[in-house]
């Protein structure tokens, strides 16, 4: 039985642990791999954040001509050409992911690539099932970086049907004339966007009557409206079953007006994620999990077993790249200095959704505020208000801003539009540094005619004491 001062289970955000003061270390890392070509490397290099991005940023140019329309230019949007679209991202994720797996099994001298499922079967014991055969290794440390997965729900006859989830849907061979999104939330939403900008007669299915319900009630009323006018919406449903109907898939649904069904060539279930804990039976190992079968950590993402640590989604309440990173540097720091232990910081953390139009919200919504009873004011700026909106003829997005009435400092800012997770930055910014609303407004000049003028006037908009 080998053992090691450190394994490191999964590839994403844990891959970046090892620098070059970890040279003197005995590593392990243990992947089973992701998607339908088992890459390596995590969720947001392969099936995530980064290859999404770059089809919204493709499905965002294919929708220049309705965007040209209502300022008298007129475009034409002659074809897609969906094979060069995902090769182009896949030819350029592909090789990244390829490298480093090839660099840890390769290039670096003390660590030992071990490829395939794991489970923990005993305290710092793990189990790998190679393509060698099973392997059981211990270590002094463990750092537990395991992510998420899509969940499917039981439906009866989905399993019967073609499914895709996010981690198989970017690599269709083509593209299909109609599309079924199951789910209301973010992947649903970027990928609707996706799809319909090339081409695709989009459907989504919700269990309740608005989109992106988890953020600010005004955002989420005017997301819901806008796609409306998108996509074909059928909210308030539940799936009750699924059939094959020649070359489509049929979801029979369920109602406030009676039954209905949706038809479409491809189906993308997309109705959340769930951690990796009971995969890698983190339970066996001595790890407390949380209800929601989160592996349990403290704020210095220590778990319940002295030497383990957690990190990412398979332990964080957000499950966005940027906080995986941040917790992975404080899991890197506490392994090199055990006795000066640093702490996660998750008071502001800041998300945001690539559909049409862009989302970007950070702290507190106006439900969650009245929910907690946090004394707060509020103001909103309509891009329709500034010059750079007049530009571009926007009609539909804002921002809206929570401050405290007598401290002015900011609780949550929430923007529907245009660049939206580029301009709340410098609230970010504000908020973790303390910056109240006055001072921001005041203290710094703001460039005329451009788009951080919608920060300003909402700013100078709250009715502070």
């Amino acid at each position: 039985m080998r053992h090691f001062d450190l394994v490191i289970i999964g590839s994403g955000s844990g891959n970046s642990i090892l620098d070059d003061r970890f040279a003197d270390w005995n590593v392990a890392i243990v992947e089973k791999g992701i998607g339908p070509n088992d890459a390596y490397g995590g969720t947001c290099l392969n099936v995530g954040c980064i290859p999404t991005k770059m089809f919204v940023h493709t499905a965002d140019v294919a929708g220049a001509p309705e965007a040209g329309a209502g300022l008298g230019v007129d475009l034409e949007r002659r074809g897609v050409r969906w094979p060069e679209i995902r090769d182009r991202i896949f030819g350029r994720i592909d090789p990244i992911s390829d490298g480093g797996r090839q660099y840890r099994a390769e290039g670096s001298p003390n660590v030992t690539l071990l490829t395939g499922e794991a489970a923990f079967t005993d305290v710092k014991q793990l189990t790998v099932q190679t393509a060698d055969g099973a392997e059981t290794i211990t270590a002094d440390r463990f750092v537990v970086a395991a992510g998420g997965r899509p969940v499917i729900p039981e439906i009866p006859g989905l399993d019967q049907v073609e499914v895709h989830t996010s981690d198989t849907v970017m690599r269709l061979e083509e593209l299909p004339r109609r599309v079924i999104i199951m789910g209301t939330g973010f992947i649903g939403a970027e990928f609707a966007h996706i799809f319909s900008a090339l081409g695709v007669e989009v459907t989504m299915i919700g269990r309740s009557g608005k989109l992106l319900r988890a953020e600010d009630i005004d955002v989420s009323a005017r997301f819901t409206e806008i796609a409306d006018r998108r996509w074909d919406l059928r909210l308030n449903r539940k799936v009750v079953s699924a059939e094959k109907t020649g070359d489509a898939i049929r979801l029979n649904l369920e109602g406030l007006d009676g039954a209905d069904s949706v038809e479409a060539e491809k189906l993308l279930v997309a109705v959340g994620r769930t951690p990796n804990a009971d995969l890698i039976d983190a339970a066996t190992g001595g790890l407390r999990l949380t209800d929601a079968g989160k592996i349990e950590v403290d704020d210095t993402q220590r778990t319940s077993v002295e030497g383990v640590w957690a990190l990412g989604d398979i332990s964080s309440d957000h499950e966005l790249k940027h906080v995986a990173n941040h917790e992975m540097r404080v899991v890197q720091h506490n392994l090199l200095h055990p006795e000066a232990p640093i702490t996660s910081d998750h008071r502001f953390v800041p998300h945001a959704v690539f559909s049409g139009p862009q989302i970007a919200s950070v702290g507190l919504t106006e439900q969650q505020a009245r929910q907690r009873g946090v004394d707060f004011v509020s103001s909103t700026q309509d891009y329709a208000g500034i010059a750079y909106g007049w530009a571009m003829e926007d009609t539909t997005g804002f921002a809206k801003l929570l401050a405290d009435p007598n401290t002015g400092l900011l609780l949550g800012a929430h923007i529907i539009g245009p660049q939206a997770p580029t301009l709340l930055q410098p609230i970010i910014q504000a908020m973790h540094f303390g910056l109240d609303a006055r001072s921001m407004a005041h203290g710094q000049y703001w460039i005329h005619p451009a788009m951080p003028e919608l920060l300003e006037n909402a700013l100078l908009n709250l009715p502070l004491n």
